[in-house]
């Protein structure tokens, strides 16, 4: 499974509004200044976000988004699911040989423990100054 921008951005949207968490609403303007990104992109990405029941929009000048529950609460998996659909490494498995069946069984599995184990809260407390290794995951 490929992880689009849609996800890797939406990611990147969720983890700014945790990092700010109980501060207010974070407008998407400030997101896509402070990671590069085009702002048009993330208002796309924000529509399922909030329909999804992850984020709620809060209108007027001082307006933008906030998580809709704690970030402990919301997980990887979450995001990526609302974003990319649902996790799958091979399409069309049930026609596959029973080996083969087992190993994307399996892969799917992994990836989805990986996500589904990591929280906002997690990965907004994530210190860059930390060796890549702490948050390598093996299969």
């Amino acid at each position: 499974m490929k992880i689009s921008t849609k996800g890797k951005y939406g990611l990147t949207i969720m983890i700014d509004l945790a990092k700010k968490f109980g501060e207010g609403p974070i407008s998407l303007k400030q997101i896509a200044r402070d990671n590069d990104l085009s702002e048009h992109y993330l208002e796309q990405l924000a529509s399922p976000l909030r329909n999804a029941g992850l984020v709620k929009s809060v209108r007027g000048a001082y307006g933008g988004y906030v998580l809709a529950r704690d970030p402990g609460e919301i997980t990887a998996g979450d995001i990526i699911r609302v974003l990319e659909g649902p996790i799958t490494p091979v399409e069309g498995i049930e026609n596959e040989e029973p080996a083969k069946q087992a190993l994307w069984r399996r892969i799917r599995d992994a990836v989805k423990d990986v996500l589904d184990t990591t929280t906002l809260e997690d990965l907004s407390k994530h210190n860059d100054d930390e060796p890549q290794e702490a948050y390598m995951f093996y299969i």
